[in-house]
């Protein structure tokens, strides 16, 4: 059960340097097709931040082809420490002001980018090792052992309302949606993380979906397995308890068609098709990157929105690009 005083900042392992703590904020414009996504990884034990802003509207490869992207990954921590209320030196404010409920997101990079949101939750956070909210941990499956390693120790999943505006180069959209934070404490190495594929559909204050599902990447990553997740519907949560999915690749490894069969703690099944919008390298931290895409929804006629982020490591990938290589040029491509 995730309580008041985990908003605010876990004592780390102190033989633990990699020990991280983390908030992540995502959120969209539907209507001018774009996705934002704000994240901070304090290593306490270093007394450094890496800090992420990405804002995006394309169909980017690389980093740079996105309209807006600030990586800044040796940020110092800001004394006194304080997760509830903190200023980072690259410009990103955030406060808490409701114990994990409600949060204000601000930032500025003095050149005319800027994000002003609120985000306000609709429900309890989703502690994916509680086994009164996880059916999955509560059955003691293999799948609700997933921690991503040892990253998410602690973890909670959330969706919320986030209601504000952003100025990308001098032009304004305003925010209005439904979207999904987390927060995650734990060692975090650099090496050796599972891969994982982190999602959620968004149809209303309503009714959302969010998941955790695992992948093979030798096969690709088509066939996706469900760790954790939920349905928020008329402000009632229900873990889910069985789940499997079906993704396309294309453009490298981003999920351009996925499809998704989730069954929750009611014995419902909830079917879904998304279809990616935007596509975007998400380098989250040093040898990881996320192939981020803004997805639009289709579940029991209704339409929805929502990220997907699928999670490869760098030196993975180099391998597996090594052995398709091979493999073309054994054929003699």
């Amino acid at each position: 059960m995730i309580k008041a005083e985990d908003a605010q900042f876990h004592a780390a392992d102190a033989d633990k340097p990699n020990w991280a703590e983390t908030n992540y904020f995502g959120f969209f414009s539907a209507e001018a097709n774009i996705n934002v996504g704000v994240y901070a990884l304090f290593r306490p034990n270093l007394g450094v931040v890496n800090s992420t802003i990405s804002i995006n509207s394309r169909r980017a490869l690389t980093p740079w082809h996105a309209d807006f992207n600030d990586l800044q990954a040796h940020l110092p921590i800001p004394e006194p420490r304080n997760l509830l209320d903190y200023g980072l030196a690259n410009g990103l404010s955030v406060k808490c002001l409701e114990p994990n409920m409600v949060w204000t997101i601000d930032y500025d990079d003095g050149h005319q980018t800027e994000i002003h949101v609120k985000y306000s939750a609709l429900m309890q956070p989703f502690d994916i090792h509680d086994p009164e909210m996880d059916p999955i941990v509560a059955a003691q499956k293999e799948a609700g052992k997933f921690a991503w390693g040892t990253a998410y120790n602690g973890h909670f999943d959330q969706t919320g309302l986030v209601k504000g505006h952003i100025v990308l180069r001098g032009k304004r959209y305003e925010i209005d949606c439904v979207s999904t934070m987390d927060h995650s404490w734990g060692p975090r190495p650099e090496r050796g993380a599972p891969n994982m594929s982190w999602l959620h559909a968004h149809f209303s204050e309503r009714f959302a979906m969010h998941a955790i599902f695992s992948f093979n990447e030798e096969e690709g990553g088509k066939t996706l397995s469900l760790s954790h997740g939920y349905v928020l519907q008329d402000g009632k949560v229900y873990g889910l308890k069985a789940g499997t999915g079906n993704t396309i690749r294309v453009h490298d490894r981003y999920p351009e068609h996925i499809q998704l069969a989730v069954t929750d703690s009611a014995d419902r099944t909830w079917e879904l098709r998304g279809d990616a919008k935007t596509t975007f390298p998400w380098q989250c931290w040093p040898n990881m990157v996320a192939f981020n895409t803004l997805t639009e929804w289709h579940c029991q006629g209704e339409t929805g929105y929502g990220e997907v982020m699928d999670f490869f490591e760098v030196p993975s990938l180099t391998r597996l690009n090594s052995v398709e290589a091979g493999s073309v040029s054994r054929n003699g491509g």
